[in-house]
């Protein structure tokens, strides 16, 4: 069927504008995405998963304009022993970065094309399963376009987590960054991501776990900047393994966070959480879809928005449940906490079931503080603004309660209460 021609001028326009990165082993990929790209069309206001979220400003040609600011906080898990790459504005910074050498893991760099890589099987592929039954391809202009990433292949148990750190220094920069990361049958890796990578950021990361292998991922996208971001994690699990993803937002002007998961082997565990906390001129949008197809697996979505001043926040959550894959064990939550009555929550949770020996729930909840637990508060002397902060940071207790290293779930609630804290002032 042809594209609209509305929707094929969009997206030849933004074709027109990227340079295609030539030659090295991910050529074929790139090429495929642009056919790709082509055939499905950018997407725009009328496509059903985009209902809720405009991307007009994600598709267009020239990135917006986002305020360059100096972070004077201290560096998201600065606490944390971790291996640490920089990118600014999406260009590697081999000086504000460490060796990238660490026992029982190989790291290298999109950018560094050459013939052979062990990346060349999973670069795209995971992308391009993602393709279906839903097109997402601002995730296949990125398999295109995507200048440098890193390319993580863990053949052990990692010994500290791998940090990615973006920091952005233009204040119109359209960045596109892909990471690849691959774990061995028994091997186990926590990658951490924090910063605003760019004014307007494409980045996808595609993860395959093997037998028995761990993966875990904690990110923590921006604090108080105009940024626009799209991200997808697409990710297949293989028998016993293990998925956990959490994700923190603090403001930002557009987030689309997109979350596809395939568990393909028996016995296999996926969760995948979100926290966010947004004022004013704030949209965020999580889109996860989880499909079970092997037996015994269990995928728990967590998600938990805090909306102030008008900020909007949409969940679009999906447990797809194939025919033979009996024993699924499938929980989805989304909830909000509106701090007043100009903010709003747009959810769609949905399940697909076709297997008839499962245990699958959903739910969604949207209201204001707890009038009951801020009076109890407010009684033992704690005044208004720091006692809804306490209700607040119980609400996100959920979500954040996910990441399994409690470390990483202090930084996590300390991020949380430095927000807070800074809006009350």
């Amino acid at each position: 069927m042809a594209l609209p021609q509305i929707k094929q001028d969009a997206t030849e326009a933004r074709l027109a504008a990227l340079d295609l990165p030539q030659g090295g082993w991910s050529d074929a990929a790139r090429k495929d995405a642009v056919a790709r790209v082509r055939a499905m069309g950018l997407p725009n206001a009328r496509d059903e998963y985009w209902k809720y979220t405009r991307p007009d400003t994600l598709v267009q040609p020239d990135a917006p304009k986002a305020a360059v600011f100096e972070d004077t906080d201290a560096p998201v898990f600065g606490e944390v022993d971790s291996l640490k790459i920089v990118f600014v504005d999406g260009v590697f910074d081999a000086d504000a970065s460490d060796v990238l050498a660490l026992e029982h893991v190989s790291i290298d760099r999109l950018a560094e094309s050459k013939d052979i890589h062990w990346a060349k099987d999973l670069y795209g592929v995971l992308e391009a399963r993602g393709q279906t039954p839903v097109h997402r391809p601002l995730a296949t202009l990125n398999t295109a376009f995507a200048a440098d990433g890193v390319l993580i292949h863990a053949t052990g148990r990692c010994p500290k987590p791998i940090n990615v750190i973006y920091r952005h220094v233009s204040e119109a920069s359209d960045v596109f960054l892909h990471h690849v990361v691959k774990i061995d049958s028994g091997a186990e890796l926590t990658v951490l991501e924090n910063g605003p990578a760019a004014s307007r950021l494409n980045k996808v990361m595609e993860v395959e776990v093997a037998d028995g292998g761990t993966f875990h991922h904690v990110r923590v996208q921006g604090r108080d900047h105009e940024r626009r971001a799209a991200t997808a994690i697409f990710t297949r699990l293989g028998e016993e393994s293990v998925f956990k993803s959490f994700t923190l937002t603090a403001n930002g002007v557009l987030t689309r966070n997109e979350c596809v998961i395939e568990l393909t082997g028996d016995n296999a565990i996926a969760h995948v959480a979100g926290a966010c906390v947004g004022d004013g001129d704030f949209h965020h949008d999580d889109t996860v879809f989880v499909t079970h197809d092997a037996v015994n697996c269990e995928s728990r979505q967590v998600y938990k928005k805090v909306l102030r001043n008008g900020a909007t926040g949409v969940f679009q959550g999906k447990i797809l449940v194939k025919d033979g894959a009996q024993k699924t064990d499938g929980y989805q939550i989304s909830q909000s906490l509106l701090l007043d009555e100009d903010s709003q929550f747009l959810a769609k949770p949905e399940l697909e079931i076709y297997a008839d020996d499962v245990a699958c729930s959903h739910g969604s909840t949207s209201g204001a503080i707890d009038d009951e637990g801020l009076f109890y508060l407010r009684s033992r002397g704690i005044e208004e603004g720091p006692a809804t902060d306490l209700l607040t940071i119980a609400f996100l207790a959920e979500a954040v309660m996910e990441i399994e290293d409690e470390a990483l779930q202090d930084e996590i609630n300390i991020l949380v209460e430095a927000w807070l804290s800074r809006r009350r002032g």
